[in-house]
C-alpha cells in the first residue's frame, strides 16, 4: 500500500465514518430517551436516498402513499384516545379540538405532500427544493412510527422493544421493496469539485459529507445544551422517572427523539446517495455499522459514539484493501471485544427507568 492508496482509503473511511457518526448519534438519542434499540434507523437512510433519486428522475415517489396510510392510522389512534379520555373525564370536552388538530397533521399534511409530488415538475426543481421535499416526505414517518409501534409500549422491557424494532425493520424493508422496487440507484452528486493534496484527489462530495456531518453534530450539541426541548430530552435520557415527576411529557420527548432520528437518517441517505448504489434493503447494513459505533459509546455517550464511528469507517476502508471479502466480518467482529470489555468493566444496574 503506497501513500496515495492510503490517502484515498483514509478519505473514504472518514467519509463513511461521518455518516456512521450521524447514525450512531441518532441511535444513542433514541435509546437513551425511549430505551428502544432503533434497528429501523437504516431504513430511513434508504428511504431518503431512494426518494431523492425518484424526485431527481422526475418520478413521483410512491412512498407518499405510505405517508398517507401512516397518517390515517395515527389519526384513528389519536381520535380513539381522545374519545376514551372524554368518556373518562366528561367535564373536559377536548374531542373536537383533538380531532381537528390530528386531521390537520395526519390527514391534510400527507395529502398535501402527495399532491405536491403529483403536480410539481420534480426533475427541474432546484437541488435544495428536492432535498426539502424529500425531508417533508420521509421525516414525518419517524414520529408516526413511534405513535403506532412504540408509544403504547413505553413501559415495556428493553427485550420487548427490541422485538418490536426487529418486526418494524422487516415491515419497512418489505414496504421499501414495494414502493421503490428491487433496482438500485444513485442520486446526483452535489458538486464536481476536486482538490489535489499531495497527489491525493479529495472530492467535493467527501468534503460536503464531512462538513455537513460536523455542522449537524455541532447544531445538535447546541440544541441539547441551549434549547428547552433539548434539555427535556437530556432530562428524560438521564432519568426517565425524574422527568415524569417534573412534568416532562415522556411521550412528547419520545416523538421528538424519533423525529430527530428520522431527520438524521434521511439526511444521511441524501449525503451517501451520490457515493454508492443503494437498494431498498441497503439501509440495514449501513445502520448496523452505526449501531457498532453506538455500542462503542455504550449507547449513552455521543462523543464516544462519534469517535467509534470514525474508527469503524477507517477500519472498513483499510480492510476493503487488505481483505475485501472479510471486511464486513472484521467490522462486525469489533463489537465482540467491546461488549466483553464493557461487561467486565461496567456496573450492572437496572436501567428501565434510567
Amino acid at each position: 500500500m503506497d501513500w496515495q492508496i492510503f490517502g484515498i482509503l483514509t478519505q473514504d473511511g472518514i467519509t463513511s465514518g461521518a455518516i456512521y457518526a450521524l447514525l450512531a448519534i441518532a441511535l444513542v438519542l433514541v435509546f437513551s430517551v425511549t430505551r428502544v434499540i432503533f434497528i429501523p434507523q437504516g431504513e430511513f437512510v434508504a428511504y431518503g436516498a431512494l426518494t431523492l433519486a425518484a424526485i431527481q428522475n422526475g418520478v413521483a415517489p410512491k412512498v407518499t402513499w405510505l405517508l398517507i396510510a401512516m397518517g390515517v392510522l395515527v389519526f384513528l389512534l389519536e381520535a380513539g384516545t381522545a374519545l376514551l379520555q372524554m368518556r373518562s373525564r366528561p367535564g373536559r370536552n377536548l374531542l373536537g379540538r383533538t380531532i381537528g388538530l390530528s386531521a390537520g397533521k395526519y390527514l391534510a399534511y400527507p395529502t398535501a405532500v402527495h399532491a405536491a409530488t403529483q403536480m410539481l415538475p420534480l426533475a427541474t426543481l432546484p437541488a435544495a427544493m428536492q432535498v426539502l421535499l424529500t425531508a417533508c416526505i420521509v421525516v414525518p414517518l419517524g414520529p408516526m412510527l413511534y405513535r403506532v409501534a412504540y408509544q403504547r409500549l413505553s413501559q415495556a422491557s428493553v427485550l420487548v422493544l427490541l422485538i418490536v424494532s426487529v418486526s418494524v425493520h422487516f415491515i419497512l424493508t418489505g414496504t421499501g421493496l414495494l414502493v421503490f422496487g428491487a433496482e438500485g440507484t444513485r442520486t446526483q452528486p452535489f458538486n464536481d469539485f476536486t482538490m489535489d493534496v499531495g497527489g491525493i484527489s479529495i472530492t467535493g462530495q467527501s468534503m460536503t459529507v464531512v462538513l455537513t456531518a460536523v455542522t449537524l453534530i455541532v447544531l445538535l450539541y447546541l440544541y441539547f445544551d441551549r434549547s428547552l426541548s433539548g434539555k427535556a430530552l437530556r432530562a428524560t435520557a438521564v432519568n426517565r422517572l425524574g422527568a415524569k415527576l417534573v412534568a416532562i411529557g415522556t411521550e412528547q420527548t419520545g416523538k421528538l427523539a424519533f423525529t430527530l432520528a428520522a431527520a438524521i437518517g434521511t439526511l444521511s441517505g441524501i449525503l451517501i446517495g451520490p457515493t454508492t448504489t443503494l437498494f431498498y434493503d441497503s439501509g440495514f447494513l449501513i445502520g448496523l455499522k452505526g449501531f457498532v459505533a453506538a455500542i462503542v459509546g455504550g449507547l449513552v455517550s455521543y462523543p464516544l459514539a462519534a469517535l467509534g464511528a470514525i474508527f469503524v469507517g477507517l477500519l472498513e476502508a483499510y480492510c476493503s484493501f487488505i481483505a475485501s471479502e472479510f471486511k464486513e466480518v472484521i467490522v462486525f467482529t469489533l463489537i465482540v471485544p467491546v461488549l466483553l470489555w464493557r461487561s467486565l468493566a461496567g456496573r450492572h444496574l437496572a436501567t428501565d427507568d434510567h
